[in-house]
């Protein structure tokens, strides 16, 4: 199987498990709706019956959005008029690059997200390797027959994430990105070292994670007990099957590009008032449902890749279907040898 049809089978897997991605879809939504109604009464405590609360209703109120960010702390001082439209995706994916810390609370919700994806993984990858209907006691019987190695394995990729971040970004950004512009007086150049240094940097995280996605996956599809075996395993299959490997990641991210893309052109730039604020929520709804299937076409894609190169195709198979034997056929196999002469 190559990338492009190892990509194409991803999505019909996907595709075929709509059960998977409203799931998925739903869990982010109750793990983000404890900040989203959280920060609502930190709104509600600033407006209160003020003229600003009835001109914030009617549409954006950038004035009164200013005096609240100057006052705002810990959850509050996310409230920023970027988290408007596609300026939420830039920022999000500027913070990413540049290593901004995230705020506490934002930290510890993102954790507990981990965790919950990382006990739903084994399922999901699970549900993908059949290629079938496993229902709720099955996807739930691999989420918990496989959440001992994910977790260990998550610890795993934990500490190789600090690891990056703690010294990777520092070591590019910092040591070598200042010392190759230090004399450079064309702010173009700079700009474009820059962003080859973003270009190396994503590469190593891309490489980083490729690796854990397939460890996860051999936990799932061979069963193993060892989250360090899967993670050796995971590295020889990305090193023996690496045009395929790097491949299907980029087709992966060019579709998530292309996504991005539409996002940015669909997406307003300002709170409309009235009705259009539905709007605008229903578009940035309808992006995080798009983001998820994406999401999960890398794991099914890459399951689908890994079984192909490694003979794991029949896992994929439905049970045999095995007939009921009639009555009579019953009553000879049962029969005593003497009833039969």
């Amino acid at each position: 199987m190559t990338a492009l049809h190892a990509f194409r089978d991803g999505a019909r897997r996907v595709a075929r498990a709509p059960a998977i991605v409203a799931g998925t879809f739903a869990l982010t939504l109750l793990v983000a709706l404890p900040l989203a109604i959280a920060l609502r009464g930190m709104l509600e405590a600033h407006l209160g019956a003020s003229v600003a609360a009835d001109a914030a209703a009617r549409g954006a109120n950038y004035e009164w959005w200013q005096e609240f960010m100057a006052q705002a702390a810990g959850l509050g001082t996310t409230f920023v008029p970027s988290i408007i439209g596609f300026g939420a995706v830039l920022q999000n994916l500027s913070n990413l690059v540049d290593n901004v810390p995230m705020a506490t609370t934002i930290a510890g919700v993102t954790g507990a997200w981990l965790v919950l994806w990382a006990f739903l993984s084994g399922g999901i990858i699970d549900r993908f390797a059949r290629d079938r209907a496993t229902r709720a006691r099955g996807f739930f019987a691999a989420c918990g027959a496989h959440i001992g190695p994910v977790l260990r394995l998550g610890l795993v990729a934990l500490v190789a994430y600090w690891a990056l971040f703690r010294w990777v970004h520092p070591l590019i950004f910092g040591v070598i990105y200042t010392g190759v512009t230090h004399d450079t007086a064309v702010e173009r150049t700079a700009l474009l070292i820059r962003l080859i240094a973003y270009g190396a940097f994503a590469m190593t995280l891309g490489l980083v994670n490729v690796v854990f996605d397939y460890s996860r996956i051999r936990i799932v599809v061979e069963e193993r007990r060892s989250a360090l075996g899967a993670l050796l395993a995971g590295g020889r299959f990305v090193r023996r099957h690496a045009g395929a490997v790097a491949g299907l990641y980029a087709l992966n991210g060019l579709t998530f590009v292309v996504a991005l893309a539409i996002y940015a052109v669909a997406a307003p730039d300002v709170v409309p008032a009235g009705a259009g604020t539905w709007f605008v929520l229903l578009a940035g709804e309808l992006y995080i449902l798009v983001r998820h299937f994406l999401k999960l076409t890398f794991y099914a894609s890459e399951t689908a890749l890994f079984q192909s190169r490694l003979a794991h195709a029949a896992y994929t198979a439905a049970p045999p279907v095995v007939w009921p034997d009639s009555p009579a056929a019953e009553s000879i196999a049962n029969a005593s040898p003497s009833a039969l002469r």
